[in-house]
């Protein structure tokens, strides 16, 4: 059965209106901003918006674009799916650095590490050749009183006067 020029026309307004209402951003539950939701909203297969009114169909598809091209998504998951995947890089560029960061530190940790093993080394040598017995003018320390800082000298008394 063939379709009477005001059944076209009156399909045409479907199509028109269901585009007009996706790219506003009423997308309906289950749906996107795309040609099948575009059918199914204007009431028509979408072999019929492929073949019978293609026209329609890129003008949807240019004017979506351009919203898109624009920065404005009418479909909000697009907008968070966007959103997202720039989170998404964000987040892998901090973990990069941070990565980054914690081989660095390991590094450093190794470097203080072994550094600190060969200053151990050295002052174990040095205690060694120090014993009396062996360098006559190398002398122990008594240990330091307790409750004295190093740099915390007292003056000596001074002398008692006479009359």
């Amino acid at each position: 059965m063939r379709t009477t020029a005001e059944q076209r026309r009156q399909a045409e307004q479907r199509i028109r209106a269901a585009a007009d209402a996706l790219l506003r951003g009423d997308i309906p539950p289950g749906g996107k901003c795309d040609v099948t939701t575009l059918a199914r909203q204007a009431r028509v297969s979408r072999a019929a918006l492929y073949r019978t009114y293609p026209h329609l169909k890129e003008e949807f598809e240019e004017r979506l674009a351009a919203l898109r091209a624009g920065g404005d998504a009418p479909d909000p998951r697009d907008a968070q799916v966007t959103r997202l995947k720039a989170q998404n890089d964000e987040l892998r560029q901090k973990l990069a650095a941070r990565d980054t960061a914690t081989r660095d530190l390991e590094q450093f940790r190794e470097l203080a590490l072994s550094r600190l093993a060969a200053q151990h080394d050295e002052i174990t040598r040095l205690r060694r050749q120090a014993t009396p017995a062996r360098a006559g003018n190398v002398r122990t320390l008594a240990p330091r009183p307790p409750g004295r800082a190093a740099g915390n000298r007292q003056p000596p008394e001074p002398p008692a006067r006479q009359l």
